[in-house]
């Protein structure tokens, strides 16, 4: 009767990790679209994987041992001297050794070749983005086509994507799950990332740094399209009645309880992404040459304008 609980017990454990396991399919880290989620998958993967060996016998020796050597079992072997084996010993030491070792080696190669700092090689042309952080929304600035939008963003599916990415409030998280790569936003810091999408989707954007009151409807949507589809998306955005100038960006960035809709601007400040930057660091920018900043309305704009 005892024999039927314990494996009774064993069955409903393995039933629970089954059904846990089950919602993995519809995490999306594991549902990547593109190159760099591939291999950042790949890592995941492998690191719990190499853990499991570890892991996995741990739970099952201790439930074997706890059964087989049970007072209740009279036919266990009683070996009150035992106190050493070699054969024991060599696995402790040498299976996690083996496991440190190529975990190391995993992450040392990984982390150089998916630095976020390095250009995405492809046939197409890269598409600049520079994303700004706000309280609570996303601001998306497309310096070569000068327009702008909030909480929505698309791209030419294969093109690689080169995000320049701070903040204008505190330091928040970029992260496009299913293209990989989380990086931080920080004021007064510009930080990079590049990116790119193999297939075509809507896939979701968020900010995975707690930021204030309105942290959980700080997201957006990534449009991963056609190149045709992108330059109609461009025109759409282009037809908007609304110009990102300074007056209005500093509304824009006024603290907003609730998802922010979408929002599309026709033409945007000169250097508007480089101001924000000087905002927190106004020596941001001197080893390149003065920041452009064409009709200042604010005081502050002026400020910056002024010492260039």
């Amino acid at each position: 009767m005892q024999r039927t609980k314990h494996w009774a017990s064993i069955g409903l454990l393995s039933l629970g990790a089954v059904t846990f396991l089950g919602g993995c399919s519809r995490i999306l880290l594991f549902d990547p679209k593109g190159p760099i989620g591939e291999a950042e998958r790949f890592v995941i993967i492998a690191a719990i994987v190499l853990m499991a060996i570890v892991v996995i016998p741990v739970f099952i020796m201790a439930l074997w041992f706890s059964l087989k050597f049970r007072a209740a079992n009279t036919q266990a072997t009683y070996m009150p001297k035992w106190s050493y084996s070699g054969k024991i010993d060599f696995f402790m030491w040498a299976v996690p050794m083996a496991i440190v070792t190529v975990l190391a080696i995993l992450a040392w190669s990984y982390t150089h070749s998916l630095d976020p700092y390095k250009p995405i090689p492809a046939a197409a042309k890269p598409i600049n983005i520079e994303a700004v952080s706000l309280d609570w929304k996303w601001l998306f600035i497309y310096p070569d086509q000068n327009i702008a939008t909030v909480n929505q963003i698309a791209f030419p599916v294969k093109a690689p994507l080169s995000f320049k990415v701070t903040s204008d409030t505190v330091m928040t998280s970029f992260f496009i799950p299913q293209l990989g790569s989380q990086i931080y936003a920080m004021g007064g810091m510009q930080t990079r990332l590049h990116l790119l999408a193999d297939k075509p989707g809507v896939y979701a954007g968020h900010n995975q740094q707690i930021s204030g009151r309105g942290y959980a409807d700080m997201h957006f949507q990534a449009h991963a399209v056609s190149p045709e589809e992108f330059q109609s998306w461009v025109q759409k955005v282009r037809q908007s009645p609304e110009k990102l100038d300074l007056d209005r960006y500093e509304k824009l960035a006024q603290p907003r309880d609730g998802y922010h809709p979408v929002t599309y601007f026709s033409a945007v400040e000169p250097g508007l992404f480089d101001y924000i930057i000087r905002k927190f660091d106004p020596t941001w920018g001197k080893h390149s040459g003065p920041m452009h900043m064409g009709s200042v309305s604010t005081h502050a704009g002026t400020a910056v304008a002024e010492e260039n």
